[in-house]
């Protein structure tokens, strides 16, 4: 017993000290986050979810979406790529400048260094920053995700493996309501190969009322649709659901999360 007090203090320090790392150093860190300037614009993100998109969260964590997707886009790096934006007076001279240049794929001095020729030859050029890595490649975001895009989330849907594809930015890839029911109800209907079992809970099979589709019906390929006289109809939690998967965008530049919008050029 004469340890007994040393032993306290010693389990008491070990304790205090789990709970500082663990908890007040990421409230310190990120408990006064908020909107955040988007780059080069006037814009701050992100925006607070709608109402439906917010019970949708709630809907994606009771339904265990988390098990197989994660929301955290990786980025290995950034690559630089130098674009002719006009040729100037000596059209020629730049275009047989920039032939002769590697212009993709550059390190920021590199892309400065090629920039500066052009310039120099009386071109105008800009310098992209493009993000990359295989998250990158496969078309599941534009950059890493950052602390800024789970702001307005409770709680917030890390998820850690990925038997699906990362959903950071999901809103960007499907934007169409109708589709993203469809798969919620029959995944095989949208991806062939699917591991994603069917969450047909939130939907309901409803006798057709006068031989038609209601508007809100899922328009099911034949084999996936129910027989006879009837219809899939989505519930409200299939509604908020697929309102919350629209939302996840996460596609605007940031300061600690750069990179270059691609903008379509006008014909």
């Amino acid at each position: 017993m004469k340890n007994g007090f040393v032993i306290f203090l010693a389990a008491f320090a070990v304790l205090a000290g789990s709970w500082s790392v663990f908890v007040v150093a990421p409230q310190l860190q990120l408990g006064g986050a908020k909107q955040v300037p988007v780059l080069n614009s006037s814009e701050v993100y992100p925006h607070s979810r709608p109402g439906e998109a917010t019970q949708g969260l709630q809907i994606y964590r009771a339904s265990g979406c988390a098990a197989c997707h994660t929301e955290q886009v990786q980025q290995d790096g950034v690559t630089c790529e130098v674009v002719l934006t006009a040729a100037g007076k000596n059209p020629a001279v730049v275009s047989n400048l920039v032939a002769t240049l590697k212009l993709s794929g550059l390190d920021q001095a590199d892309a400065q260094a090629a920039a500066d020729k052009i310039t120099a030859a009386g071109g105008k050029v800009e310098i992209h920053i493009a993000a990359t890595g295989p998250d990158i490649a496969r078309g599941w975001g534009m950059r890493h995700s950052v602390a800024e895009d789970f702001l307005y989330d409770n709680p917030v849907q890390l998820g850690s493996v990925r038997i699906g594809p990362d959903l950071a930015g999901v809103g960007a890839r499907s934007p169409a309501a109708n589709i993203v029911l469809q798969h919620l109800y029959a995944p095989r209907s949208v991806v062939k190969d699917s591991a994603m079992p069917p969450f047909r809970f939130l939907f309901e099979i409803k006798k057709k009322v006068g031989g038609g589709f209601s508007p809100e019906a899922l328009n099911l390929p034949k084999e996936f649709a129910p027989s006879g006289d009837y219809e899939v109809v989505p519930k409200p939690a299939a509604r908020q659901l697929v309102a919350y998967l629209l939302s996840l965008h996460a596609d605007v530049p940031l300061y600690d999360a750069p990179f270059t919008p691609s903008v379509p050029v006008k014909p």
